[in-house]
């Protein structure tokens, strides 16, 4: 338990049974009355950010998160497959909290999922992958201008901009938070 006065932005806590990541946290102190902490919290389940006042004393419950790694499988209905490497089972997580990195997702890419008491919140990929370009789009186009970028799908769906001279088959180096090409590999 913390002190809502100690709550700060990227701080986990727990109201209700629900998890929330702060996203700021500010103290409002007013001419006539008492003071209090505004917040805004990020719901971990749904996303969706609520505004929550506190007082100054109340206590509030910090939740960790821990972090596992874990080696993708398949896809199964809305469902992603992950191994635990450390135990060697399978865990599945809803295609919500996979999100956006469902596109660079293959088979044995290995993330770090963000665990509370065997529930997952949140999945991280590693700062950089190295996928292959299976098609590019719009090559049968003559007309393009030499420096000019060209879009590549890669082997996993995502479409990265890619310059001019990266051919089908090229494996290249992606920025996962970004989703930008670094280099051909």
């Amino acid at each position: 338990m913390v002190s809502s006065s100690q709550i700060s932005p990227g701080m986990i806590i727990k109201i209700d049974d629900k998890l929330f990541r702060v996203e700021s946290s500010v103290k409002v102190t007013v001419a006539k009355g008492t003071p209090f902490i505004k917040t805004k919290l990020r719901d971990l389940v749904n996303d969706k950010v609520v505004e929550k006042n506190f007082k100054p004393t109340q206590q509030v419950e910090e939740a960790v998160l821990k972090e596992k790694p874990l080696e993708f499988l398949y896809l199964e209905g809305s469902y992603f497959m992950f191994l635990d490497t450390s135990n060697l089972e399978q865990v599945a997580i809803p295609s919500t909290i996979v999100s956006e990195n469902v596109n660079f997702l293959k088979e044995g890419i290995s993330l770090n999922a963000l665990f509370h008491e065997d529930i997952v919140y949140g999945v991280e990929l590693p700062a950089f992958l190295e996928l292959m370009v299976s098609k590019i789009e719009g090559e049968e186009d003559e007309g393009l201008i030499a420096n000019a970028t060209k879009v590549g799908i890669l082997e996993t769906g995502a479409k990265v901009e890619i310059p001019p001279f990266i051919e089908v088959g090229d494996i290249i180096k992606i920025d996962t938070k970004t989703g930008e090409y670094i280099q051909r590999v």
